[in-house]
């Protein structure tokens, strides 16, 4: 067998990259219950002390009395605080996330926001003056700057020591340049990407969309041991000649991760490239793979009923206040309804809250919602915004014609005529549509096939990738675009 050449073992792949950050968080999570305790302690220490000296108890002796009465009695959600800091955080896992310092502090600055403004509203409802307001902001406070501070130096030691993979493409062909090209508009990288090898002479020494092609197969092991590469891609569309493979597979035997194109795709971008796969895979990944566990299939039902009993129960609250609104700025119809399309092509009608002009449809034709619509009304755009306007669709929830979590319910019309433009556009029917998704918090308004090829691509990652956690993280992100008014 050929000599392992891979001069980091230590090089992480992104589960590993996961792992350590996950053991991180934790670590300072725990830390701060800790602290937060000590802090609680020492604080209820010298109000006590404070108030027997205002009463007249000589010091030494109110010291000895605050010391012996300074009992504090957290009950055990107290200690569970790390785990909910852990969910909080569960956008920030992901190795082109985690690699930005910029989107890292802006991550843990929302949880930390999300995580005091829901311990405020406990507070606030429950009317309970021994809820620990002291302890909890504490732990906000020292799980903020602690995980900001582990995860900057773990940034940093990454970076610094070469612990990033060193990635070659197989093909500089279409699949090649498509992966290339979203390399080099990324803001974070957590690789590098050093060439191409190609066996069309004709490319090899060129420079193809900013990556040179460094030679054919044949070359492919010297160059390895070159540039200390430690993936290589297969960015091959068709069959790969033998000698090609047979080079691919002695590359492996070196201790060299092999990874086809729609993978590291899937790892950059959180999509699926609908525009560079095969028949064959689209029936290994959504037909033989498309089965998840009975126990999931239980609990996001299970999950679908409480959230939308939740969820009618504050629709029941803030319908007369959105009802008025919506009154006053443009009159009747308060709610308008729609034929959409669920599972297995099943049509229902959903209700909203009418965020448009009454014309918006004159001629009948349907009309996708364009970013900064006229149609829109002032008071539309807020509930827009905020996704107030979907509040009756937990209705269809609770009825089991939607989920919490899954694709857009889109209307009849518009899948029709999308079908016949973007490949696999209809397999977003294999899955309930949802309130919310993995397309909906990643991706704007979408107006031409285009963008609505892209927002299929991060349907079918969310169909094939769709756990609990999955749908955990998209509520939870889902949460910060209603808190940040940003929704669409």
């Amino acid at each position: 067998m050929a000599e392992n050449i891979r001069t980091t073992p230590l090089r992480l792949r992104p589960s590993e990259y996961r792992s350590i950050l996950l053991i991180g968080d934790l670590l300072m999570a725990v830390t701060s219950v800790l602290a937060a305790l000590y802090t609680w302690r020492q604080y209820n220490y010298y109000v006590l002390l404070g108030e027997l000296v205002a009463r007249g108890v000589p010091t030494g002796r109110a010291e000895l009395q605050a010391k012996l009465f300074n009992n504090i009695e957290p009950q055990l959600w107290f200690y569970l605080l790390p785990i909910v800091w852990m969910l909080l955080l569960v956008e920030l896992y992901e190795p082109h996330v985690a690699s930005s310092g910029r989107r890292t502090t802006r991550g843990i600055a929302l949880a930390a926001f999300i995580g005091l403004a829901a311990y405020s509203l406990v507070f606030i409802v429950k009317q309970d003056t021994n809820l620990p307001r002291v302890g909890v902001g504490v732990f906000l406070l020292f799980a903020s700057v602690l995980t900001l501070l582990w995860r900057i130096i773990f940034i940093r030691l990454y970076k610094s020591t070469g612990q990033r993979r060193r990635v070659l493409l197989i093909g500089a062909g279409k699949a090649g340049q498509t992966l290339a090209e979203l390399y080099h508009s990324s803001s974070t990288r957590s690789f590098n990407l050093i060439g191409y090898v190609d066996d069309d002479t004709a490319k090899v020494g060129k420079n193809i969309c900013g990556l040179r092609v460094m030679g054919s197969s044949l070359h492919l092991l010297n160059l390895i041991d070159a540039y200390r590469i430690s993936d290589i891609v297969i960015a091959i569309n068709g069959e790969i000649q033998g000698t090609t493979f047979q080079t691919i597979l002695d590359a492996q035997e070196k201790g060299v991760e092999v990874t086809r194109m729609p993978i590291l795709y899937e790892e950059m971008t959180g999509r699926v490239p609908v525009h560079h796969l095969e028949s064959d895979w689209i029936i290994r990944s959504f037909v033989d793979g498309l089965h998840v566990s009975g126990f999931y299939e239980f609990m996001k039902r299970l999950l679908d009923i409480l959230g939308g009993a939740v969820g009618l129960l504050v629709f029941a609250i803030t319908c007369p206040f959105l009802a008025l609104a919506v009154l006053i700025d443009s009159g009747l119809p308060i709610f308008y309804s729609q034929p959409r399309l669920g599972r297995g092509g099943l049509r229902f009608n959903i209700y909203k809250f009418r965020t448009m002009r009454q014309d918006a449809e004159a001629d009948g034709e349907a009309r996708t919602t364009l970013e900064n619509d006229p149609r829109v009304t002032r008071v539309g755009n807020f509930l827009r915004k905020t996704r107030l306007d979907e509040l009756p669709q937990f209705w269809n929830v609770l009825r089991g014609e939607m989920s919490l979590v899954g694709p857009r319910a889109e209307r009849p019309e518009l899948v029709a005529e999308y079908q016949k433009q973007v490949p696999f556009y209809r397999a977003r029917l294999l899955v309930k549509p949802g309130l919310t998704g993995w397309a909906q918090i990643n991706y704007g308004y979408v107006a031409s096939v285009t963008e609505t090829a892209v927002k299929i691509e991060y349907d079918l990652y969310y169909i094939k990738h769709r756990t609990l956690g999955m749908d955990f993280q998209i509520v939870l992100r889902t949460i910060g675009t209603v808190l940040r008014h940003t929704g669409r």
